[in-house]
């Protein structure tokens, strides 16, 4: 016996109802006449799983697309530069359907529009998400010019028949169907090898072409854009627009010239460095939220804010060490953090397997994490040049607008003080190269200037932890904060207190602080802080602490007089003079510094010689006081050869040498009496000889000058 509802299916309204519901991924039993997989069943029945509905039939509907917008479509067809290989491109796209792949960021979106909308004055084009799946799908019967698909999560679960089975409907209906992929190695031709269509590679276009396209469309006066131009400098090409600079990066490059460039509805002027300064801005508050719920990408955006342009391996590296500080939290959380970071390398690695033509699984491509993290970051790498070795770890990576990382500093010190403490332990353990010293010290410098000073309380922990390099971190952001006006007061108090300091750490902190290329701005202010140091030898316990501190001193004063000018070295020399009347330290380490300083240049001392009675006085006092220091001796001595030597070459006679040796000869210093004995017992062709021989006579016949004491 028949019911009610199954009279009223008959065999078509079944085949209708039916082919509706297979829309959907569930199983559907229709069975009108009996019941299913108990019994015996008479009358109509049908069982159906995933069954795929044919063109045209109510499940050949949109499901999850729509229309691309017409103006957003107008805007990329106006400012598109066709990528290599567009040509070539159009012409495979006419199989219908069609592959392009390439790396996310770099317009595969903007491309894959142009080619659909190419040839149509006014193009209509429908998006269909990725996650839909296409071997339930359809086009439109008409009113459509092209279909695109980013992103399918595995196209190789699709089959050739898949795609063949849409060609006739894309065919009657004038359309087109792209899909977008991510490019990875080996995916094209295993995808070309596994679907049998066509198989496009997007290369992204010239960054300048970009660049140039965008500003022609946001500031389409000819003149403006001319001066503009002119007003950005001759080399702005190679700092906005770098090489591998992303087409969405010359856009906004684009566009910001233009807003500044109008800003206030006036015509202004724009340099490259204003433009490159707002460009940062922008950008670093979005990466900085874009790293927020991902640990691995903020640490590698922090790390690259403070060591981009170093190799892979560094920033690399320091990004891992900051995750193991606790970036991610601490305990469970940062067990179930790493569990989650695997989990995301695992997807970020998995590609969609290549299937042969028989269906057997081939291996399947594997995309590089790193590239990814970059393009996130707004970063790119490049190969060093002359390492030879090929190896990824001796890359370079930094942002392509070195200028973000600072711009990151700033928003960490304005949006997120609760890393502060974490980044001055993390900035403490910096690797022992000079370089990665100097990008942390410079990156503690910025927070502390970026936080009014406030974080100068924790920088003395940075000294006192057992890793070397800390003292010089420490000491780079003292000697910027020094100069900078919100944090000079108070880096200037933390020098005073720390140069007489138990702790030898922090007195050789400020040592470093002292340099000339560390910030410390004046040479009188350095050498009053040096002298505060070597004032505290030998009160405290250790005296192999003392020695660390006084070598550092000396090396410091080296520095600061190879790099001063004139008036400076002047300045040195006069304070090595009034060290040279005290016993003990001060008074040994002018002994052991002057003779390196001389050596650096002896023109430069000889003019000093020549200059006056004071400055003539001083260097024969300083010269005399190496020569009594017995461990100083051996370097003044072949300093005072060199300069003989140089003398000896030359018809004429050195005047500031004969008088400098003729004034330590007048002030009957022992020490040259020991120079003197030691010239005239060399060879005869030792430098100096003569001069050292009538020296050493005149002295001889000459009383001792009285005793004075």
């Amino acid at each position: 016996m028949k019911s009610e509802a199954s009279e009223a299916f008959q065999a078509g309204d079944i085949d209708a109802l039916v082919a509706a519901l297979a829309a959907g991924r569930e199983t559907v039993v229709v069975a009108p006449n009996g019941t299913v997989n108990t019994g015996v069943v008479t009358g109509d029945q049908r069982q159906i799983v995933s069954t795929m509905a044919a063109a045209g039939s109510p499940a050949a509907g949109p499901m999850r697309q729509g229309p691309v917008r017409a103006k957003d479509l107008k805007a990329a067809r106006r400012r598109f530069v066709p990528p290599p290989g567009f040509e070539g491109a159009l012409a495979a796209l006419d199989a219908g359907v069609s592959v392009l792949v390439g790396a996310p960021g770099t317009g595969r979106e903007t491309h894959a529009l142009n080619l659909l909308a190419h040839g149509s004055e006014d193009p209509v084009l429908v998006q269909v998400d990725g996650a839909v799946d296409l071997t339930r799908w359809g086009p439109r019967p008409q009113g459509v010019h092209g279909y695109l698909v980013m992103e399918p999560p595995d196209p190789f679960e699709l089959r050739p028949w898949d795609l063949s089975r849409l060609e006739a409907p894309l065919a009657e209906a004038g359309a087109r169907l792209l899909i977008v992929l991510a490019d990875a190695p080996g995916l094209a031709t295993a995808l070309a090898d596994h679907l049998g269509t066509p198989v496009l590679r997007h290369q992204p276009p010239d960054p300048r072409k970009v660049f140039a396209a965008h500003l022609a469309d946001v500031c389409p006066d000819d003149d403006v854009r001319a001066r503009l131009l002119r007003s950005l400098g001759s080399g702005f090409l190679d700092q906005l627009l770098p090489a591998e600079l992303p087409p969405r990066h010359a856009a906004q490059a684009a566009e910001t010239v233009a807003r500044l460039g109008a800003a206030d509805g006036a015509s202004h002027d724009v340099t490259c460095a204003e433009v490159l300064h707002a460009l940062a801005r922008a950008e670093a508050p979005e990466l900085m939220a874009r790293a927020q719920q991902d640990p691995a990408l903020l640490a590698h955006l922090l790390s690259l804010s403070v060591y981009g342009g170093l190799d892979h391996g560094v920033v690399a590296e320091r990004a891992a060490d900051l995750l193991g500080l606790g970036l991610a939290g601490s305990g469970r959380e940062r067990e179930r953090e790493r569990e989650r970071e695997r989990e995301r390398e695992r997807e970020r690695e998995r590609e969609p397997a290549a299937l042969s033509l028989r269906g057997a699984p081939r291996q399947r491509p594997r995309s590089v994490t790193l590239p990814a993290t970059l393009r996130a970051l707004g970063a790119h790498r490049t190969p060093q040049a002359g390492t030879g070795t090929g190896a990824p770890d001796d890359d370079t990576v930094s942002f392509f607008w070195p200028a973000v990382g600072d711009a990151v500093w700033d928003v960490v010190c304005r949006e997120h003080t609760d890393l502060l403490p974490l980044l001055h332990v993390w900035l403490a353990g910096t690797g022992d190269e000079p370089d990665q010293i100097e990008r942390a010290g410079r990156a503690v410098a910025a927070l502390a200037v970026g936080t009014g000073g406030r974080t100068l309380d924790l920088l003395r922990h940075l000294p006192l932890t057992a890793w070397p390099p800390a003292v010089e971190v420490a000491a780079r952001c003292l000697g910027t904060a020094a100069r900078d006006p919100a944090t000079a007061a108070r880096a200037a108090e933390l020098l005073d207190e720390w140069s007489v300091a138990p702790e030898a750490a922090l007195r050789k902190a400020v040592a470093h602080a002292c340099r000339a290329d560390y910030g410390e701005s004046t040479v009188g202010r350095a050498l009053e802080l040096m002298f505060r140091i070597m004032a505290t030898l030998g009160h405290h316990q250790d005296d192999a602490d003392d020695v660390t501190v006084a070598a550092t001193v000396a090396v410091v004063l080296l520095q600061r007089f190879a790099a001063g000018d004139a008036p400076a070295r002047g300045t040195i020399l006069g304070e090595l003079r009034d060290w040279a009347e005290f016993d003990g330290v001060p008074g040994l380490v002018a002994a052991l510094t002057f003779p390196d300083m001389a050596g650096t240049d002896l023109a430069w001392c000889g003019s000093q010689v020549l200059a006056g009675a004071e400055t003539a006085s001083r260097m024969v006092e300083l010269t005399g006081h190496a020569l009594n220091e017995s461990a100083a001796y051996p370097s003044m001595r072949d300093v005072l050869l060199d300069w003989c030597c140089g003398a000896d070459g030359t018809q004429q006679p050195d005047l500031a040498l004969t008088q400098l040796l003729a004034g330590l000869a007048e002030a009957r210093h022992p020490g040259f009496l020991r120079w003197l004995l030691a010239v005239d017992r060399g060879p005869d062709a030792m430098p100096g000889k003569e001069l050292a021989v009538r020296l050493l006579t005149a002295w001889r016949g000459k009383p001792p000058p009285p005793n004075t004491n």
